[in-house]
């Protein structure tokens, strides 16, 4: 999976051929015709209400290839000091959520002698001790 260059149409596709859902029944659920439902599988992006409609009928969360995208290539944040602390109104999330493909490669690199810890760590930004615990939870 390529999280830097996300084509949400042909991710679709994929999982809409794996789950064998009848072509009738998805433009039923989406309310959408065939030539329709083509032109959502070449697309590059598309709307959240129709990503949203999309992993409920496939079984399928499409939002979490754009939150491993955030993982993997987001800047990191400085925080200003301002010295007046607003609150956001908006949900707060943890930042970093490894999943367990994250965490394979991750360790494979290593196993394989691509990268060593130090520059897994110092390229991924991964904190030493999750490193160190990924290690002697999962390794082979």
């Amino acid at each position: 999976m390529n999280f830097k260059n996300i084509h949400i149409g042909h991710i679709i596709q994929k999982r809409a051929l794996e789950s064998e859902i009848e072509t009738s029944r998805i433009c039923k659920f989406l309310n959408c015709s065939e030539n329709e439902l083509n032109i959502m599988y070449t697309a590059k992006s598309l709307d959240s209400d129709v990503i949203l409609r999309w992993s409920k009928i496939l079984e399928y969360d499409f939002f979490r290839i754009y939150t491993q995208h955030l993982i993997w290539y987001a800047p990191v944040l400085v925080k200003k000091h301002s010295g007046l602390k607003q609150e956001s109104e908006l949900p707060k999330f943890r930042k970093n959520i490894y999943t367990k493909e994250i965490i394979d490669f991750i360790l494979d690199l290593i196993e394989n002698g691509e990268k060593t810890k130090n520059q897994v760590i110092a390229e991924y930004r991964i904190p030493k001790t999750t490193l160190y615990k990924w290690l002697g939870k999962y390794k082979s």
